[in-house]
């Protein structure tokens, strides 16, 4: 289902915007840097679902740009049938940040998609944008030409957050075939969650906060689906569920608006907490993103705070653009990775099926998880909430102060580097440093799980029960 949430600049106390959210998702997931690429003219780009997706289609190509752009995304395994890897979104070097969010269409549009639907999914389009866009405009504009030319593959409709330093955009694609979509533009007085993706009344013709495609109203109107007469175009009345904000939109966009108003206004923590707090965020939750949309003076000094899983029980740690390198811990392990259960670390059967193959690199496989220890201490909290979740929560946001405060020189440190054109130095530093925090992090994890596994056993605690507990969230 997954979850975004944007907070233009006017509400900032840094005088920046901030994207934030997570992906809701039963696979693994890993954090990775996709670096700039050149490609050969002619050369495509597969995308789409295949048959056997829950929502089925045909897997097509379309054609590659001579160049994509450096980005810092998450990947994972499974999602309803949509071949892997499948992302969400991230940061790319030009400061795009893009969240991918469900956003459920009208049950007769999803009866209409066809079986043979063709075109980029969810994941395709995300990490298209990613790829290609210099700014959230340039985004909203590539997805609006891909599914006008190669159509869209869905699993019953879909929706993202654009961003940039200057603006965001939500944009949902609707399920049908019809080549359906539909964009909202979000400036500085915005505060905006999606979960599912919405968009309320538009106007009847595209303006510079609205847009849409030509017949995306008449359709409608052929369908029976509007009459103008009853009044404006409500899209999530016409083509969603028409439920409106959900009640866990809603206590989230008016908590924020809360923060905003004090002296304070919203910050980093703010942010944190959206995604972190227990209201909101539990199992499903398969990591955390907060991006303080910004320009630095260098691209490699974008940042994108990181959690390994929920960040309910997980820190946001700082990666860089500039990094060179990923620690094993936060890469692909076998644990939750589709497929995996039936592979080998090793290749005695694959003459005769090349599939028994772990895709996890041996040497990747020995390193701890980041995401299954992560994991074990989600659940071993949720096991005896009190007092341990408030005491895991309490120790996570006081390590983001402690990173927030060092996060100022090391960024400092690698300006000066970048600036003197040592860029080698500076890339080399950038990951040493995040590297650092972000295995600091892990074991502290791995403490944590330790003690509170044995204060749950030494109270036999162990929630043996066929039914999980978990805190109660909104959704």
């Amino acid at each position: 289902m997954s979850y975004g949430i944007y907070i233009g600049r006017n509400h900032s106390a840094d005088g920046h915007a901030w994207l934030a959210g997570y992906g809701d998702e039963p696979s693994s997931h890993w954090l990775e840097i996709a670096p700039r690429a050149q490609h050969l003219p002619g050369a495509k780009v597969e995308v789409g679902v295949s048959p056997t997706a829950d929502l089925p289609g045909q897997r097509s190509t379309i054609p590659q740009v001579a160049e994509t752009f450096r980005h810092l995304r998450v990947s994972y395994s499974y999602y309803l049938g949509v071949p892997a890897p499948i992302t969400n979104g991230g940061l790319n070097e030009h400061g795009v940040a893009v969240r991918d969010i469900w956003s459920t269409s009208r049950k007769a549009l999803i009866q209409m998609t066809p079986p043979d639907q063709q075109g980029p999914n969810y994941s395709d389009l995300a990490r298209l944008v990613l790829e290609r866009a210099r700014t959230a405009r340039e985004g909203v504009d590539l997805l609006a030409a891909l599914i006008a030319e190669h159509g869209y593959s869905c699993y019953g409709g879909n929706s993202h957050i654009i961003a940039d330093p200057n603006e965001a955009w939500v944009v949902i694609e609707f399920a049908g075939a019809q080549k359906l979509w539909v964009a909202e533009r979000l400036g500085p007085d915005s505060i905006r969650a999606s979960r599912p993706g919405y968009i309320g009344v538009i106007p009847d013709q595209p303006t510079d906060d609205f847009l849409f495609p030509e017949h995306f109203i008449s359709f409608a109107k052929q369908q029976g689906w509007y009459d103008p007469a009853q009044g404006p175009f409500d899209v999530n009345a016409v083509y969603g569920d028409g439920k409106g904000r959900w009640d866990g939109v809603a206590w989230i966009e008016d908590e924020m608006r809360q923060r905003a108003a004090r002296a304070e206004k919203i910050g980093l923590h703010d942010m944190i907490f959206a995604i972190a707090t227990e209201r909101l965020t539990g199992d499903t939750a398969g990591y955390g993103q907060v991006v303080p949309l910004v320009h630095p003076r260098h691209d490699a000094l974008r940042v994108m705070w990181h959690a390994p899983v929920g960040p309910v029980t997980a820190p946001l740690v700082p990666v860089f653009m500039g990094m060179t390198d990923i620690p094993l811990e936060y890469g692909i392990h076998r644990y939750l990775t589709t497929g995996e259960s039936a592979r080998f670390l090793d290749e005695r059967h694959s003459a005769r099926n090349g599939d028994t193959v772990s895709h996890v690199a041996q040497g990747a496989e020995v390193t701890h998880s980041a995401f299954a220890v992560h994991k074990r201490l989600m659940h071993l909290a949720f096991q005896l909430q009190e007092p341990l979740l408030g005491e895991i929560d309490a120790h996570w946001r006081r390590l983001e102060h402690q990173l927030q405060s060092e996060l100022e020189d090391v960024s400092r440190t690698a300006e000066i580097l970048l600036d003197q054109q040592e860029d080698r130095l500076a890339r080399r530093f950038l990951t040493l440093q995040s590297s650092t925090w972000l295995q600091n992090a892990l074991h502290d994890a791995m403490i944590l799980g330790e003690a509170a596994e044995k204060r749950i056993r030494n109270r036999g605690a162990l929630n043996l029960a066929t039914t999980p507990m978990k805190p109660q969230q909104v959704w």
